[in-house]
């Protein structure tokens, strides 16, 4: 059932004209291994880079990318950004995290691959 949940949730957002790019993301993403991840530009050099994660609870990243720029040319871009952390499970987490990454385009093909580091500072890991 979590399979075809996310499934529709990939293709909601990718078909529905809210985001400019939907991907995979792999890593600890919110306290899961896999993520749903969107980018919403929201002007020339900034963005929403958000992510929905599943597996240990429900783990959602908004993080606002207030530098987005080319670097040497149009196919490899840098970015560094902020935003609110939370995950929805046994412990409760809620948190601000930073970001800085890269991320190369391809030209010839839809696809782009980016690598990202992402710092949190957790206001809230203990609920009771």
């Amino acid at each position: 059932m979590k399979k075809l949940y996310v499934i529709a949730v990939f293709m909601f957002l990718n078909y529905s004209g809210f985001t400019q790019e939907v991907g995979i993301r792999l890593g600890n993403v919110v306290g899961n291994d896999v993520a749903i991840d969107g980018i919403f530009k929201i002007g020339e050099f900034n963005r929403i880079h958000a992510d929905i994660s599943f597996g240990n609870g429900l783990g959602v990243e908004a993080l606002w990318d207030f530098l987005d720029k080319p670097l040497g040319g149009t196919v490899l871009n840098w970015y560094v950004g902020a935003g609110p952390s939370i995950l929805i499970h046994d412990p409760f987490w809620l948190g601000i995290s930073g970001e800085i990454g890269l991320e190369y385009h391809w030209k010839e093909i839809p696809l782009a691959l980016g690598v990202d580091w992402r710092p949190t500072f957790y206001l809230v890991d203990e609920v009771d």
